[in-house]
């Protein structure tokens, strides 16, 4: 009877892992631009036109010899995107919170329309090229919002 059991167990796992789900993720990127006086462009970015990454990925087989030279970078890009306004940090006066609260408003409402959706947010990782001082009046702030669904 119990080895019976224990094959019905085991027989009951590959049931099951054989209808198992897939998972599917979806990047949206928030680019907020630091560079005074409103001039820079803040957007939050969304693909709309799948591509595989196995188009463009080459091997090394002796770590020197490349097939990179092969693959176009103008094919690497998508041409359906959605992008949605954003405003930048700093106005005339500097540190904008009123277009801090602003972005943040418009980004929950992209995560929560997401999520309704059925995507959930798995991790989130943001960097920052920040003004290097006097003369530079360049920057921006970068946040990946990783999205992921069960199918």
């Amino acid at each position: 009877m119990k080895k019976f059991l224990f094959i019905a167990i085991i027989a009951f796992g590959f049931v099951f892992e054989s209808h198992a789900q897939t998972v599917q993720y979806k990047v949206i990127t928030s680019v907020e631009s630091i560079v005074p006086m409103g001039i820079g462009r803040s957007r939050l970015i969304e693909e709309k036109d799948a591509i595989d990454a196995e188009a463009f990925t080459t091997e090394r087989t002796d770590g020197k010899k490349s097939d990179q030279g092969d693959v176009k970078r103008s094919d690497a890009k998508v041409s359906k995107f959605a992008e949605t306004k954003l405003l930048n940090f700093y106005s005339i006066a500097g540190i904008n919170f009123q277009n801090i609260a602003s972005n943040d408003a418009l980004t929950s409402s992209k995560i929560n329309k997401l999520s309704a959706e059925g995507w959930e947010l798995a991790f989130v990782t943001s960097g920052v090229e920040s003004d290097s001082g006097k003369g530079d009046g360049k920057g921006i702030y970068i946040t990946r919002y990783i999205f992921k669904k069960v199918n």
